[in-house]
């Protein structure tokens, strides 16, 4: 059946980052369900100093995470994203990696050794002072301006809309979605504060990083004290693409609960230190620091939330604090919500797993 003849389902989605992003392309080239989809949010890709998303601000490189060793639906994300991106050049970047340990611990959290390309244990000779052990192998990696410019891009060719605008309630989507339309909500860090959602689970990570421009950064490296990340993170990656050439990613900050996005110089020096004892030739002359950036990954505890809830609009609460909407928004409809967020600092690397299982939320819950 084509498109044309098929009947249109509307299709909201709250967010443009990663996420929501990644599902709406998901949607719009499904061949079985026609949707209208209508892309909401605040940030939109182009607004890359906007510092209230997180997604402009991302590594944008695949590497192990340590929910990946024990949830199966996460594992099977990234597997996903991997291979799709693996096979998306340009877009994609498929880049030489290494991991440094100080211990040999990291060789006990391994479970990615199969997801990605061409891993193997460094030999003794290969890794270099004061490191204990190391792994190589072939990751992906995007840039995000062009990477989610490219996908606003492939949307708007598929018709989808774009509407920017703050949405503080989930009331407010009402006369977007319509009486048999569905709602995504990939609004990350702000599902902490969407009335309607008022997900508490939701916290920030602190990220801060730095770009620069240096020839013959080559490989993705970083340095790992164990099976998880410590609040100072070392890793550089080196962006892929065009408007950004012969620069890199200088990582950083893992600081779990930190809602400050102000930047702090002192901590830049100490990313530059550690990342030029990883690369010496950042401290060479002909060196350029293009940005500073500082981001809020939208972690969750108990793990990202991907699953469909049935809600009624307006809302209603007892302590009559929703905001008022005018009366012609009082008629009582139940609409479905398909949550998408919580992904920290590994939304580019589960976006097109979790948005394979968004849309198989969306089916399933099409007629309720």
């Amino acid at each position: 059946m084509s498109s044309d003849s098929k009947s249109r389902v509307p299709l909201v989605i709250l967010g443009a980052g990663v996420i929501g992003l990644t599902i709406a392309y998901i949607a719009a080239c499904d061949p079985d369900v026609a949707f209208d989809i209508t892309i909401v949010a605040r940030d939109m890709p182009g607004d890359w100093h906007s510092q209230a998303w997180a997604s402009p601000f991302a590594g944008a490189s695949w590497s192990p995470h340590p929910l990946g060793a024990t949830d199966e639906r996460v594992r099977r994300w990234e597997q996903i994203t991997f291979d799709r991106l693996w096979e998306m050049a340009p877009s994609g970047l498929r880049s030489p990696s290494k991991i440094l340990g100080e211990t040999d611990s990291i060789l006990s959290t391994i479970w990615w050794k199969d997801l990605v390309r061409e891993f193997r244990l460094l030999s003794e000779s290969e890794v270099p002072v004061p490191y204990k052990v190391g792994i190589a192998f072939n990751t992906v990696t995007v840039n995000p301006m062009e990477y989610l410019s490219w996908l606003r891009s492939e949307l708007e060719s598929r018709g989808v809309v774009f509407r920017r605008q703050y949405i503080g309630s989930l009331n407010e989507v009402k006369p977007f979605v319509g009486e048999a339309g569905l709602l995504v909500n990939a609004t990350s860090l702000g599902s902490r504060s969407l009335i309607g959602v008022e997900d508490e689970a939701m916290y920030p990570i602190r990220g801060q990083s730095i770009i620069v421009e240096r020839t013959g950064l080559q490989e993705f490296v970083t340095v790992r004290s164990g099976g998880g990340l410590s609040e100072q993170v070392t890793s550089i990656t080196p962006r892929p693409g065009l408007t950004q050439p012969n620069t890199a990613f200088l990582n950083g900050t893992h600081q779990v609960g930190n809602w400050d996005t102000s930047l702090d110089m002192s901590v830049a020096k100490g990313i530059f230190e550690r990342c030029s004892a990883l690369a010496p030739c950042l401290k060479d002359e002909g060196t350029k620091i293009l940005m500073h950036n500082v981001g809020l990954r939208p972690d969750r505890k108990g793990g990202p939330r991907v699953e469909a809830e049935r809600i009624s609009l307006p809302l209603i609460r007892s302590d009559g604090l929703t905001p008022y909407l005018g009366e012609n928004a009082e008629q009582q409809q139940n609409i479905t919500v398909i949550h998408a967020y919580g992904m920290g600092a590994a939304g580019y690397q589960r976006s097109w797993g979790v948005a394979i299982e968004v849309l198989s939320l969306l089916k399933e819950n099409m007629n309720m």
